[in-house]
Protein backbone atom coordinates (compact mmCIF):
# COMPACT_ATOMS: atom_id res chain seq x y z
CA UNK A 1 0.00 0.00 0.00
CA UNK A 2 2.95 2.20 0.78
CA UNK A 3 4.53 1.80 -2.57
CA UNK A 4 1.44 2.48 -4.26
CA UNK A 5 0.97 5.71 -2.11
CA UNK A 6 4.97 6.60 -3.36
CA UNK A 7 4.39 6.08 -7.18
CA UNK A 8 1.15 7.45 -7.05
CA UNK A 9 3.15 10.97 -6.08
CA UNK A 10 5.36 10.26 -7.94
CA UNK A 11 3.06 10.13 -10.87
CA UNK A 12 1.09 13.48 -9.80
CA UNK A 13 4.30 15.35 -9.72
CA UNK A 14 5.16 14.58 -13.43
CA UNK A 15 1.45 15.38 -14.27
CA UNK A 16 2.22 18.49 -12.48
CA UNK A 17 5.49 19.78 -13.09
CA UNK A 18 6.02 17.67 -16.53
CA UNK A 19 9.57 16.44 -16.69
CA UNK A 20 11.94 19.48 -17.26
CA UNK A 21 10.53 20.51 -13.49
CA UNK A 22 13.60 22.85 -13.55
CA UNK A 23 12.93 24.23 -16.64
CA UNK A 24 16.30 23.40 -17.85
CA UNK A 25 15.05 23.59 -21.51
CA UNK A 26 14.18 27.48 -21.06
CA UNK A 27 17.80 28.57 -21.83
CA UNK A 28 19.36 26.22 -23.21
CA UNK A 29 19.31 27.11 -27.05
CA UNK A 30 20.24 31.01 -25.83
CA UNK A 31 23.45 29.30 -23.59
CA UNK A 32 24.50 27.76 -26.88
CA UNK A 33 24.23 30.85 -28.81
CA UNK A 34 25.78 33.10 -26.17
CA UNK A 35 28.97 31.19 -25.74
CA UNK A 36 31.89 31.61 -23.70
CA UNK A 37 33.25 35.32 -22.40
CA UNK A 38 35.77 37.33 -24.34
CA UNK A 39 38.90 37.79 -23.13
CA UNK A 40 38.80 40.50 -20.47
CA UNK A 41 35.22 40.37 -20.51
CA UNK A 42 33.55 41.05 -16.78
CA UNK A 43 30.32 38.95 -17.52
CA UNK A 44 28.15 39.01 -14.91
CA UNK A 45 25.08 36.60 -14.49
CA UNK A 46 21.37 37.29 -12.87
CA UNK A 47 19.58 34.21 -10.98
CA UNK A 48 16.60 34.41 -10.04
CA UNK A 49 12.53 34.20 -10.45
CA UNK A 50 10.24 36.61 -12.20
CA UNK A 51 11.74 39.84 -10.50
CA UNK A 52 14.87 39.04 -12.09
CA UNK A 53 13.75 38.71 -15.58
CA UNK A 54 11.12 41.25 -15.59
CA UNK A 55 14.05 43.54 -15.54
CA UNK A 56 14.51 43.37 -19.15
CA UNK A 57 10.58 44.67 -20.18
CA UNK A 58 10.34 47.05 -17.19
CA UNK A 59 14.18 48.71 -17.50
CA UNK A 60 16.07 47.08 -20.16
CA UNK A 61 18.27 49.97 -20.52
CA UNK A 62 19.83 48.45 -16.95
CA UNK A 63 21.46 45.07 -19.71
CA UNK A 64 21.68 47.07 -23.37
CA UNK A 65 25.48 47.21 -23.82
CA UNK A 66 26.46 45.38 -20.58
CA UNK A 67 28.14 42.10 -20.12
CA UNK A 68 24.76 41.31 -17.96
CA UNK A 69 23.40 37.99 -18.92
CA UNK A 70 19.71 37.70 -17.43
CA UNK A 71 18.95 34.03 -16.02
CA UNK A 72 15.65 34.69 -14.24
CA UNK A 73 12.30 32.34 -14.89
CA UNK A 74 9.12 33.50 -13.38
CA UNK A 75 7.51 31.34 -10.71
CA UNK A 76 10.95 29.26 -9.50
CA UNK A 77 11.50 28.38 -6.46
CA UNK A 78 15.19 28.24 -4.89
CA UNK A 79 15.71 24.32 -5.41
CA UNK A 80 15.01 24.52 -9.16
CA UNK A 81 17.57 27.51 -9.80
CA UNK A 82 19.59 25.09 -7.84
CA UNK A 83 19.31 22.51 -10.43
CA UNK A 84 19.94 24.43 -13.28
CA UNK A 85 22.38 26.55 -11.98
CA UNK A 86 25.31 24.32 -13.54
CA UNK A 87 23.60 24.90 -17.07
CA UNK A 88 22.68 28.31 -16.58
CA UNK A 89 25.37 30.09 -14.56
CA UNK A 90 28.55 27.82 -14.19
CA UNK A 91 28.54 27.01 -17.88
CA UNK A 92 28.61 30.64 -18.81
CA UNK A 93 31.74 31.55 -17.10
CA UNK A 94 30.85 34.76 -15.31
CA UNK A 95 32.89 36.68 -13.53
CA UNK A 96 30.19 37.40 -10.94
CA UNK A 97 26.53 35.82 -10.14
CA UNK A 98 24.20 37.93 -8.46
CA UNK A 99 21.38 35.64 -6.87
CA UNK A 100 18.47 36.97 -6.04
CA UNK A 101 15.65 33.66 -4.91
CA UNK A 102 13.42 32.88 -1.76
CA UNK A 103 9.92 34.59 -2.13
CA UNK A 104 8.71 32.03 -4.27
CA UNK A 105 10.03 29.70 -1.88
CA UNK A 106 8.29 31.36 0.93
CA UNK A 107 4.94 31.50 -1.05
CA UNK A 108 4.82 27.56 -1.14
CA UNK A 109 5.25 27.62 -5.39
CA UNK A 110 6.41 24.33 -5.53
CA UNK A 111 5.81 23.38 -1.98
CA UNK A 112 6.34 23.99 1.67
CA UNK A 113 9.72 25.27 2.53
CA UNK A 114 11.43 26.50 5.51
CA UNK A 115 13.31 29.30 5.90
CA UNK A 116 16.60 26.89 6.80
CA UNK A 117 15.33 24.96 3.78
CA UNK A 118 15.74 28.22 1.57
CA UNK A 119 19.12 29.40 3.12
CA UNK A 120 20.79 26.32 2.43
CA UNK A 121 19.45 25.97 -1.33
CA UNK A 122 20.84 29.89 -1.60
CA UNK A 123 24.03 28.70 -0.03
CA UNK A 124 24.51 25.70 -2.04
CA UNK A 125 24.57 27.85 -4.83
CA UNK A 126 27.12 30.21 -3.73
CA UNK A 127 29.27 27.13 -2.94
CA UNK A 128 28.65 25.77 -6.37
CA UNK A 129 29.86 29.21 -7.88
CA UNK A 130 32.67 29.87 -4.93
CA UNK A 131 34.30 26.44 -5.85
CA UNK A 132 34.22 27.43 -9.62
CA UNK A 133 35.78 30.76 -9.25
CA UNK A 134 32.94 33.13 -9.48
CA UNK A 135 32.40 36.12 -7.30
CA UNK A 136 29.18 35.42 -5.33
CA UNK A 137 26.92 38.49 -5.03
CA UNK A 138 23.91 37.27 -2.65
CA UNK A 139 20.70 40.20 -2.84
CA UNK A 140 18.29 40.49 0.04
CA UNK A 141 14.87 38.93 -0.60
CA UNK A 142 12.35 41.73 -1.86
CA UNK A 143 9.77 43.18 0.28
CA UNK A 144 6.67 41.74 0.12
CA UNK A 145 3.66 42.39 2.69
CA UNK A 146 1.30 39.81 1.01
CA UNK A 147 0.96 38.18 -2.24
CA UNK A 148 -1.67 38.04 -4.36
CA UNK A 149 -1.77 34.94 -6.05
CA UNK A 150 -1.67 33.48 -2.52
CA UNK A 151 -2.67 35.91 0.52
CA UNK A 152 -2.68 35.43 3.82
CA UNK A 153 0.60 33.85 4.07
CA UNK A 154 2.14 36.94 6.08
CA UNK A 155 5.72 36.81 4.09
CA UNK A 156 6.83 39.98 5.64
CA UNK A 157 7.80 38.87 8.81
CA UNK A 158 9.77 35.67 6.81
CA UNK A 159 11.53 37.81 4.75
CA UNK A 160 13.24 39.74 7.17
CA UNK A 161 13.76 36.34 8.74
CA UNK A 162 15.33 35.13 5.89
CA UNK A 163 17.18 38.31 4.68
CA UNK A 164 18.95 38.15 8.36
CA UNK A 165 20.19 34.75 7.40
CA UNK A 166 21.41 35.79 4.11
CA UNK A 167 23.30 38.63 5.42
CA UNK A 168 25.04 36.21 7.99
CA UNK A 169 26.30 33.91 5.78
CA UNK A 170 27.50 36.20 3.11
CA UNK A 171 29.60 38.33 5.87
CA UNK A 172 30.70 35.05 7.08
CA UNK A 173 31.97 33.43 3.54
CA UNK A 174 33.22 36.56 2.49
CA UNK A 175 30.59 37.10 -0.28
CA UNK A 176 28.97 40.40 -1.22
CA UNK A 177 25.41 41.23 0.09
CA UNK A 178 23.37 43.25 -1.99
CA UNK A 179 21.01 44.91 -0.20
CA UNK A 180 17.63 45.88 -1.57
CA UNK A 181 15.60 45.37 1.46
CA UNK A 182 16.35 48.43 3.22
CA UNK A 183 16.22 50.51 0.40
CA UNK A 184 12.92 49.55 -0.98
CA UNK A 185 10.64 48.63 2.55
CA UNK A 186 7.62 50.68 3.56
CA UNK A 187 6.65 50.96 7.21
CA UNK A 188 4.77 47.52 7.11
CA UNK A 189 7.86 45.84 5.93
CA UNK A 190 6.42 45.57 2.51
CA UNK A 191 7.03 47.25 -0.82
CA UNK A 192 4.99 50.21 -1.61
CA UNK A 193 3.15 50.56 -4.94
CA UNK A 194 5.27 53.33 -6.15
CA UNK A 195 8.07 50.28 -6.51
CA UNK A 196 5.55 47.54 -7.26
CA UNK A 197 1.66 48.08 -8.40
CA UNK A 198 1.15 44.15 -7.23
CA UNK A 199 3.54 44.61 -4.09
CA UNK A 200 5.91 42.26 -5.95
CA UNK A 201 7.16 42.75 -8.98
CA UNK A 202 9.14 46.09 -9.40
CA UNK A 203 7.96 48.65 -11.44
CA UNK A 204 10.42 50.33 -13.87
CA UNK A 205 10.66 53.20 -10.45
CA UNK A 206 11.76 49.75 -8.32
CA UNK A 207 14.10 48.66 -11.08
CA UNK A 208 15.67 51.88 -10.51
CA UNK A 209 16.48 51.80 -6.88
CA UNK A 210 17.83 48.31 -7.33
CA UNK A 211 20.22 48.91 -10.49
CA UNK A 212 22.66 51.50 -8.79
CA UNK A 213 22.63 49.21 -5.96
CA UNK A 214 23.18 46.11 -8.33
CA UNK A 215 26.16 48.00 -10.10
CA UNK A 216 27.95 48.83 -6.92
CA UNK A 217 27.98 45.29 -5.23
CA UNK A 218 28.71 43.69 -8.59
CA UNK A 219 31.95 46.53 -8.86
CA UNK A 220 32.88 45.60 -5.18
CA UNK A 221 32.98 41.79 -5.94
CA UNK A 222 34.71 42.50 -9.03
CA UNK A 223 37.57 44.22 -6.64
CA UNK A 224 36.96 41.60 -4.06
Amino acid sequence: MKLLLVVFSMMMLTTSYGQDWANLEHFRADNAKLGLPKAKENRVVFMGNSITIGWLSAMPEFFDGKPHVNRGISGQTTPQMLLRFRQDVIALQPKVVVILAGTNDIAGNTGPSTLAMIADNIKSMAELAKAHGIKVVISSTLPAYDYPWKPGLKPAEKIVALNKMLKEYAEQNGHIYLDYFSAMADERNGLPKKYANDEVHPTKMGYEVMAPLAEAAISKALNH
